[in-house]
């Protein structure tokens, strides 16, 4: 939910459009904490708190235009009837099939949660201000002692660290306490008979049914955000599908009221997807002067020694204890701002919720958990983020000088970050990609 300012993630995973959301109303994203919104009423019209405003959405896609989202919507119970024979593939009874789709109508309002552009948005560091607080610290360390027993078998037979699940778990849904409450068949219903990705909502709608199929989980208890992702940690139904397993064997697997399985099931899916027993996500670094920021970036990666020789060390001035290790520089807030060598945990966490914020921010709280400090260096913050014209302005410039090669949207990814690097590095500023108001005011030519 946070995930969409710093870099706007694909519908991968749990995290997507996650307890994030609700916990800030969007603070990347730009959407608002909303009621699910209440079954239409005669002749359509809404009778929630927050209707579907009706409006095209910001993307321009042709399936999230005004009329073709009415028109998707009048189809709604044919489109869900038409999904009987897929369900029926998958091994759902007919009976559960209607039982779980009688009823359902489409929530419209996720169309403007789908399509939201943000006009402002928080930089970094207030990410981390929000995330990584005294009062969330102190419940993870309450989460962690209570359920001790079950972290340690885990632990033992995962590998993956207790702190990084306790901190996903505090960040996701602050232990449990804001996990959404937009039912999970209905938000995957809608978008998979409207708007611009029922491809890969109806796979999402249709496992939701295998899992009450199953009785892994009820109805009232898969509830969540708008695009479907439920429990503690935040797991999409697939997502589900693949991690999820039974901790206690009791015969369910149930990540939204057993710990145990909680738990086990968001180890699992750190462990599959490649999680390195004993070993650390990566390690705050201060940047010499001078350095060439174009190293800065996922693909070049290198060891730790050769990240030394070029003059990177640790603020503290400890030694690194696996100099053999390959990771890649991150500086979230370019040359003013700390770096960070990644390592393949932090390349895990990624695979969670591929935004950079949301990695560090899970890295660091888990590190907090642990007794560590706050990061040493301090963020540039007299630094204000750039507003959506702005951002949407630096591209049209950069694009304009044949820097940018893709299409102007005011949202920021590796390739605006790549073409403003390009143009720091043509006119002899440190090349660090970093879209400041000095860096627009220089692509004016002021």
């Amino acid at each position: 939910m946070l995930a969409a300012v710093l870099l706007l993630p694909a519908y991968g995973h749990a995290q997507t459009q996650n307890g994030l959301s609700n916990l800030f109303g969007g603070i990347f994203s730009g959407s608002q904490p909303a009621p699910a919104q209440a079954p239409p009423g005669p002749g359509g019209a809404s009778t929630g708190p927050q209707p579907w405003t009706g409006e095209d959405g910001a993307s321009g896609h042709p399936l999230m235009t005004s009329a073709a989202i009415r028109e998707a919507a009048s189809n709604f119970n044919n489109c869900v009837a038409g999904m009987w024979p897929d369900a029926a593939r998958r091994g759902i009874t007919q009976e559960n099939f209607q039982r779980f789709t009688t009823g359902l109508s489409p929530d419209l309002r996720i169309m403007d949660l789908m399509d939201s552009q943000p006009e402002f948005t928080k930089s970094i560091w207030e990410y981390l201000d929000i995330l990584v607080n005294d009062n969330r610290l102190a419940k993870g360390r309450e989460v962690l002692a209570k359920y001790k027993a079950q972290f340690d078998a885990t632990e033992k037979a995962t590998g993956v660290d207790r702190y990084i699940i306790a901190s996903i778990w505090g960040i996701e849904s602050n232990y449990s306490t804001q996990m959404g409450d937009r039912s999970v068949l209905q938000s995957t219903a809608t978008l998979a008979c409207i708007g611009r990705r029922q491809a890969y909502f109806k796979d999402e709608f249709l496992t939701a049914l295998e899992i009450l199929n199953r009785g892994d989980l009820r109805p009232e208890q898969m509830r969540g955000s708008w695009a479907g992702a439920f429990g503690p940690t935040q797991f999409m139904p697939t997502a589900f599908k693949r991690f999820a397993v039974d901790g206690d064997g009791d015969g369910r697997r149930d990540v939204v009221d057993n710990p145990t399985d909680l738990i086990a099931s968001t180890a699992n899916n750190l462990k599959k997807d490649g999680w390195q027993a004993g070993q650390t996500w990566g390690y705050e670094v201060v940047v010499p002067q001078g350095f060439n920021y174009m190293l800065a970036d996922r693909a070049k990666a290198m060891t730790i020694a050769q990240w030394e020789k070029l003059g990177l060390k640790r603020p503290t001035n400890q030694p690194f204890p696996h100099p053999a290790e390959k990771a890649y520089l991150l500086a979230p807030a370019g040359a003013q701002g700390p770096g960070f060598l990644m390592l393949q945990n932090y390349r895990v966490i990624m695979k969670y919720n591929p935004a950079e914020a949301y990695a560090l921010a899970i890295g660091h709280f888990a590190d907090r958990l642990r007794g560590g400090a706050p990061f040493v260096q301090p963020w540039p913050r007299q630094e204000r983020e750039l507003s959506r014209t702005e951002r949407l302005e630096l591209q049209q410039l950069l694009a304009q000088r044949g820097f940018y090669k893709g299409t102007p949207d005011g949202q920021f990814g590796g390739q605006t970050r790549e073409a403003l690097r390009n143009f720091q590095a043509s006119i002899g500023v440190p090349a660090d990609g970093f879209a400041s108001s000095d860096a627009l005011e220089r692509l004016r030519g002021r």
